[in-house]
């Protein structure tokens, strides 16, 4: 997981590298995101702790909380990424297209990137919610369910890579205001 989160860190360096490097080069103005993008950062977060919530109760044996936080973290991914559509969406009503400018351009590959790592890990959180509808229907495939180590050790990776797109998400959104702050 490690070699993971160092090479997504290594091309989001590499983007913001390259970002600010045309953006001195030609000297182009930043764009500024629609506030969306600031709202994203909220469902993020907040789909960050409703995860969290679903390993503490996954911990913990409380089998109906656990299935209700992974469902909940579901659907404010999916607002996220519906979101981030109307976002781009408000940018092309606004006439700010990807071949506009170096700075458009760019600002489109890093949020598009960001979002493909998002859809990427659906399936993931999708597959723990099927198999604890599917696997916890007594007490005893319960007590199966929540003792299964590597369940355990996969939901804390998903986890783990949930909060890490949390974070660069925030990283990002503060990347563009600031350059968009720096005239």
């Amino acid at each position: 997981m490690i070699l993971v989160f160092a090479g997504i860190t290594a091309l989001f360096i590499g983007f913001s590298g390259a970002y600010l490097y045309s953006r001195v080069q030609t000297g182009s103005p930043a764009i500024q995101l629609p506030s969306l993008f600031y709202y994203n950062a909220l469902l993020l977060i907040g789909s960050g702790y409703t995860l969290k919530r679903a390993m503490d109760y996954y911990k913990s044996d409380q089998t109906k909380n656990y299935r209700m936080s992974l469902v909940l973290t579901l659907i404010l991914t999916l607002a996220f990424l519906g979101a981030q559509v109307i976002a781009w969406w408000q940018l092309f009503n606004s006439e700010v297209f990807v071949n506009s400018s170096n700075m458009a351009a760019y600002m489109y590959l890093i949020s598009g990137v960001h979002f493909a790592h998002v859809i990427v890990g659906i399936p993931f959180m999708a597959w723990f919610i099927i198999e604890s509808v599917r696997k916890m229907k007594s007490p005893v495939s319960v007590l199966v369910y929540f003792s299964d180590p590597d369940k355990k050790r996969n939901l804390n990776l998903l986890t783990w890579y949930w909060h890490y797109l949390d974070g660069l998400w925030i990283y990002l959104v503060f990347f563009f205001l600031i350059n968009y702050l720096i005239k």
